[in-house]
């Protein structure tokens, strides 16, 4: 259930954000409507608009969830004013004044695998809420099951939501986006690569000139698949930003359904990787709010400040000689103030640095 049966009224005060998120969707229509999408598959892209608020004494790296039918905005994420678009044209519409109003900045967010449509909407709310990104939310949203059992048909359907996927971010072009930074988490990482791999067989691999900053958080990818993928993408001219962690139980268990071959999310050769043209992170230290380890980028505090930080300045980069100035410039307080010290190993081509936040 995303929209609950009641909502207490609550003033401005009362709630410590409200964002509007836009969605597209590849999820069919659920028969409750507090559901909104359910895990089945549609044919159509739908597109929407939903208000979410966030409570008061949200914890930074958190999603205080609702519990129940009735929600209450001062204690729990509170989603209202879901509203459909009936085409792709009054979604455009009303995303060219909000995009126009906060700089022709877009953040996509793409979710991973065992995801419900109110997981990944509560999530794209809570990155905002603890990034301050100060863009237009996209909540790219494919049809994933919501069970444990789903792996082979969340796979599947977000492969098949690739062209979906390129839909909506000409989309996004269209409504006046200057600038498209993407954040896929998991199993959405499969999907995004093959997104932008088949653009760049159409030669637009970089939106004409509006990909921002790409970060693939924890990939459930095959990592040979990975290779063959960026290597028909060819180098980014902005290095992609891999967030790893080698003790991610998530991916160890994917790795094993995958007949023992290493994730992209979990591999230890960082420099090979970095060689494709990726600045990666090693978060192996960092530590989870969840028991799989497989969501520090936006459960830990400190990491999740670093990458609003860092997308706010527009300074997550791969070059040699700026990368350690630039994650010391956003790290250094981050720690003290939320009270967490963190170690990272970064790795771009040639090179491997150990940067610790906080100090």
């Amino acid at each position: 259930m995303l929209l609950p049966y009641a909502t207490p009224a609550a003033a401005a005060s009362q709630v410590a954000g409200t964002h509007e998120i836009f969605i597209a969707t590849t999820r069919a229509r659920a028969k409750d409507k507090a559901q909104v999408f359910d895990g089945s598959r549609s044919e159509a892209l739908s597109l929407a608009r939903v208000t979410v608020t966030v409570p008061p004494d949200h914890q930074t790296g958190k999603i205080e969830r609702p519990t129940g039918r009735v929600a209450n905005p001062a204690k729990y994420f509170t989603a209202s004013d879901f509203v459909p678009y009936a085409d792709q044209q009054a979604f455009v519409a009303a995303m060219r004044p909000e995009i126009a109003r906060r700089g022709g900045r877009v953040l996509v967010f793409v979710h991973g695998y065992n995801n419900l449509f109110d997981d990944a909407v509560y999530r794209i709310t809570q990155i905002v809420q603890d990034t301050g990104f100060d863009g237009t939310p996209v909540l790219f949203s494919w049809a994933s099951g919501g069970r444990t059992v789903d792996y082979v048909y969340d796979r599947d359907s977000a492969l098949g939501a690739r062209d979906r996927l390129e839909e909506t971010l000409w989309l996004l072009e269209k409504a006046g986006a200057r600038r498209i930074d993407i954040i896929a988490h998991s199993m959405g990482n499969q999907l995004l690569i093959e997104t932008l791999r088949q653009m760049a067989i159409e030669g637009r691999s970089d939106i004409d000139g509006r990909l921002g900053d790409v970060i693939l958080a924890s990939p459930d990818i095959d990592v040979d698949l990975f290779k063959t993928q960026m290597k028909r993408y060819g180098k980014p001219d902005r290095p992609f930003i891999l967030l790893l962690s080698r003790d991610d139980r998530a991916l160890t268990i994917s790795q094993v359904i995958g007949g023992d071959r290493p994730r992209l999310g979990g591999y230890t050769n960082t420099k090979e990787i970095a060689a494709l043209g990726l600045t990666v992170v090693d978060l192996t230290a960092v530590s989870a709010g969840d028991q799989l380890n497989h969501a520090k980028f936006a459960d830990n505090p400190v990491m999740v400040k670093l990458i609003g930080e860092g997308l706010k300045n527009r300074q997550l980069r791969g070059d040699q000689a700026g990368t350690e100035n630039v994650l010391t410039q956003l790290g250094r307080g981050l720690g003290n103030t939320l009270g967490q010290t963190i170690s990272l190993a970064v790795t771009v081509p040639g090179r491997i640095i150990d940067v610790t936040l906080g100090q």
